[in-house]
């Protein structure tokens, strides 16, 4: 066995480890609430069984990482496999760097749903190790884009810890209007997190199921406007096919034979139809998913999770909450932005061009400026630090996933295949 299939095995591992965890620590939550007697010591002994069980996931998810890089030559940051993988890990070290300053096992509850959701979403992208081209070739590669994701890794657990006060603190049972539109946003944020588990169903399903269409896609060059023709390959149903193509082979899917309409001429890119056919896959499939759950629970998702988290204190989720964006802030300004920069003159032969996913960075980076202004000037803090942590996080997913499946550009090397 070589070096790069073995680490495909520790990921495998890791991800395993991890799913078992998460079940540890809901059934620690879970036995608390139906345990009369010592409560508290039935979370605590198997909140340290999940803890050490999340170690032990991330001992596998360090190795994959070093025998990919060991195998590939390279720092296995270079594509979106590489890349979210890589992110997901560095979520766990965050957390377990929070872990051992506050003591609060239960962030496994919410950290190693985030962590797991996005391995699953790494696997859907190609896992064969690619060559680098030229202007991935340089050590600025590993030290820009890890510690880039190094710094959102801590933004997510500012995000978790942020979702948790707000879960805890929303009063579901006031009807004036502040309390009904703190419940309406906050069930906007878990449908948002329902749609990312909706993109995954829905990708590995077809995949499973072996669905392909292909089109014949023409591309005029604006600039000299000759025109070449070349081949789109999807593994969803189209629903939405490229723009100025013909249909070279489609399966027929409940009855629908041929696209329903055309990417919008204005979406550039020979993948511009796959990824906007992706994304409206990903809304069909969590819309499902969201209301067979409300159907099944009878009650908006926050709700439901509300009975686990009423002996935290608010107080402490809120404080993690600023300290894990205040570690990763420092750190994503030196990967995401200054070391950004310095590769871009040596790739590019400029330090700043506005690139989708650079501006994006920038809006990033502008957000939890004011962030960590407003907390430490204005005093905000409780639900407001907390819906800041959350949308901040969304600003973060954008820049990571949704530049890549909406908008071209330099970065979408980044494998959106």
């Amino acid at each position: 066995m070589n070096l790069i299939d073995f680490s495909g095995d520790a990921f495998i591992v890791a991800f395993t480890l991890y799913c078992v965890a998460f079940i540890m620590y809901a059934l620690a939550v879970m036995g608390r609430r139906f345990r009369k007697r010592d409560p508290e010591a039935h979370l605590a002994k198997w909140g340290k069984i999940a803890f050490v069980t999340t170690t032990i996931g991330l001992i596998g998810h360090l190795l994959y990482f070093f025998t990919r890089w060991a195998g590939s030559g390279h720092v296995p940051v270079s594509n979106m496999y590489e890349f979210m993988s890589f992110l997901s890990m560095a979520i766990m070290i965050a957390f377990l760097v929070l872990y051992f300053i506050y003591k609060k096992s239960l962030l496994g509850l919410f950290a190693l749903p985030l962590a797991i959701l996005i391995m699953a979403y790494a696997a859907v992208f190609p896992q064969q190790v690619q060559p680098l081209i030229p202007s991935l070739q340089s050590y600025w590669l590993g030290i820009h884009v890890t510690l880039a994701a190094l710094g959102d890794a801590f933004f997510a657990v500012g995000f978790i810890a942020g979702l948790m006060h707000l879960l805890r603190t929303v009063n579901f049972s006031g009807t004036d209007k502040g309390s009904r539109r703190e419940q309406r946003w906050l069930e906007l944020v878990m449908f948002a997190i329902v749609v990312l588990i909706g993109f995954i169903l829905s990708v590995y399903s077809f995949r499973a199921a072996g669905y392909q269409a292909e089109f014949n896609q023409t591309l005029v060059d604006p600039k000299t406007e000759n025109s070449t023709i070349v081949k789109v390959e999807y593994n969803m149903p189209p629903l939405v096919a490229p723009y100025q193509s013909e249909t070279e082979s489609m399966q027929s899917f409940l009855g629908m034979k041929s696209p329903l309409m055309e990417a919008p001429s204005w979406m550039h890119g020979v993948n511009a139809g796959r990824k906007l056919n992706t994304v409206v896959w990903s809304l069909i499939t969590g819309l499902i998913l969201y209301g067979l759950l409300r159907l099944i629970l009878r009650k908006p998702l926050a709700k439901v999770i509300q009975p686990a988290l009423h002996r935290l204190d608010p107080d402490d989720l809120d404080e993690i909450s600023y300290r894990a964006i205040a570690i990763g802030f420092p750190v994503f300004t030196l990967g995401g932005l200054i070391f950004a920069m310095i590769w871009a003159e040596i790739a590019w032969g400029r330090f700043w061009g506005w690139d989708p996913k650079e501006v994006w960075a920038l809006i990033t980076w502008l957000f939890y400026s004011v962030y960590l202004h407003l907390r430490l000037s204005r005093g905000w803090q409780g639900k407001y630090s907390s819906w800041l942590s959350v949308i901040g996080f969304i600003v973060v997913m954008f820049t990571l996933v949704g530049v890549n499946l909406i908008i071209a550009g330099l970065h979408s090397y980044a494998g959106t295949d």
